[in-house]
């Protein structure tokens, strides 16, 4: 069958695409020069382009991702808009307009990734002019969806200023009539080139089938850990299988007694879906890395690198999470607490793959994610905390704290928890608990922060958690 992808209207062969070429390279082979590669691993945003999702409040979502990162055979069937793709110079776009004329660009090489960036959010259905809280402009324009995108030179004033210039798309605006009609549905692929191999089955059982005959087989959904491997590694994989978008791995629902998100839900859905139903995850999300790296990372991709500084793990422990993992054996159910056994080593073997992360119902009543880093924003976590506590007639009846950044895994700081439950939440209590925290995991030296720096801020964090608390209705000190 023909592996094309619809661009700007057009659609362009794969014929003649690696297993391992990107979106950006694909696209700059074809003339398409306007997405640039400044940091190869997803930092920057100069290669952000426009891609045809599945919406929440629309049919058709148009989606601002990292093109360097990722495969052009992950693409295939689907649609995608490049700055080239929105406007021309005989007749700009809105946002290329707003942004030339208040001076948003000046040396120009992050400029069309700003505007893939801004143009995803002035696409957004529920942009709204009562929107002007902290951080969103008169106009509903959330200023965090250029949060992945750097500019060197330009700053970023008048990039703000453009974005909050910009009205309402008009009614004939083709990119905004596309929305009320479904994306692409995604189709079963697979390229073979230089003795690799990229495959997207149709269904969940194929996948299993697939990674059982072959467990040496690389998974990618949202490829922003994998697409740095093969920037920056050279990493090779032989066998790319590709599960982001199947059905079975889109669970999503809230019950009564749990929670269940699908492995494949990127982060940026998980975020509109639960809208704030989650207090501890709605801290974390706009924590982690970017708006561009969200709407590609998916959580089971998080969890399934058994990083010890994913920003989700430590969230997830707190609130006593699950996972569902699958196999052409059946599924099992392994406690998250448990999961992680060694330095990017797990439980999951090599013939599973994470289908569902499971949230137990009811949810902890004072929660908060602490993340440590040396940026606000779009960097990796020196050290990160998540809480969950409830605490009834000013005793502490539950304690659970995950922490990330400070041993080979993420872990609970089960000592701690130990110090607490069934004390006074009071400041005696937190005061001797977080000399306990301190000393929690193992924490290292490295380029990030030091071990000793990292034990100071585990005590700092808690501290600070029990004197954001204390304004709580019911809870003092």
């Amino acid at each position: 069958m023909s592996t094309t992808i619809k661009v700007n209207g057009n659609q362009l062969s794969l014929d003649g695409a690696s297993v391992h070429t990107t979106v950006l390279d694909w696209l700059r082979d074809r003339g398409l020069t306007g997405a640039k590669e400044g940091c190869a691993e997803g930092e920057c945003g100069a290669c952000s382009i426009l891609v045809a999702r599945p919406g929440i409040d629309s049919p058709t979502e148009w989606t601002a991702v990292n093109a360097c990162l990722i495969p052009a055979a992950a693409l295939d069937g689907q649609e995608l808009i490049t700055a080239e793709g929105l406007g021309s110079s005989a007749d700009l776009h809105p946002v290329q307009q707003e942004m030339a004329v208040r001076g948003g660009s000046q040396c120009g090489f992050c400029t069309p990734g700003f505007i893939c960036s801004m143009a995803a959010e002035y696409y957004r259905p529920t942009r709204s002019s009562t929107e002007c809280e902290h951080e969103h402009g008169p106009n509903g324009f959330d200023l965090h969806a250029l949060s992945g995108n750097l500019c060197r030179c330009t700053g970023y004033r008048p990039i703000r200023d453009a974005a909050y210039a910009l009205g309402d798309p008009e009614a004939d605006d083709s990119l905004a009539v596309r929305r009320t009609s479904a994306p692409p549905a995604p189709v079963a692929t697979r390229i073979e080139s230089d003795g690799a191999e990229f495959v997207r089955p149709a269904r969940l059982d194929e996948v299993l089938d697939v990674i059982a005959e072959c467990p040496e087989a690389k998974i990618v959904a949202g490829s922003t850990d994998a697409g740095v491997e093969v920037n920056l590694r050279g990493v090779r994989s032989p066998l790319v299988v590709a599960v982001d978008r199947l059905t079975e791995l889109r669970e999503f629902s809230v019950g009564d007694d749990e929670i269940r998100l699908g492995a494949a839900l990127t982060l940026t859905e998980i975020e509109r879906m639960l809208a704030g139903r989650v207090p501890l995850l709605a801290q974390l999300f706009p924590q982690f890395a970017s708006r561009l790296i969200r709407n590609g990372a998916t959580i089971g991709g998080n969890l399934g690198t058994g990083s010890p500084i994913g920003d989700t793990p430590p969230a997830l422990l707190a609130l006593d999470a699950s996972l569902v993992l699958a196999s052409r054996r059946g599924e099992r159910v392994v406690a998250l607490a448990d999961y992680f056994t060694g330095y990017r080593q797990t439980l999951k073997a090599s013939d599973e793959l994470i289908r569902t992360i499971v949230i137990p119902r009811p949810l902890a009543r004072l929660t908060a994610f602490h993340k440590i880093a040396k940026r606000r924003f779009d960097d990796i976590s020196s050290v990160a905390v998540g809480y969950a506590f409830d605490i009834a007639d000013g005793v502490i009846s539950q304690a659970r704290i995950g922490l990330g950044g400070v041993a080979a895994t993420p872990l609970r700081a089960t000592a701690t928890e130990q110090a607490l439950i069934g004390r006074p939440w009071t400041d005696r209590t937190i005061r001797e608990a977080a000399a306990v925290l301190a000393t929690e995991g193992t924490p290292m030296d490295d380029h990030r922060a030091s071990a000793s720096y990292r034990s100071a801020m585990l005590g700092q964090s808690l501290l600070r958690f029990h004197a954001q608390q204390l304004d709580v209705e019911g809870v003092s000190a």
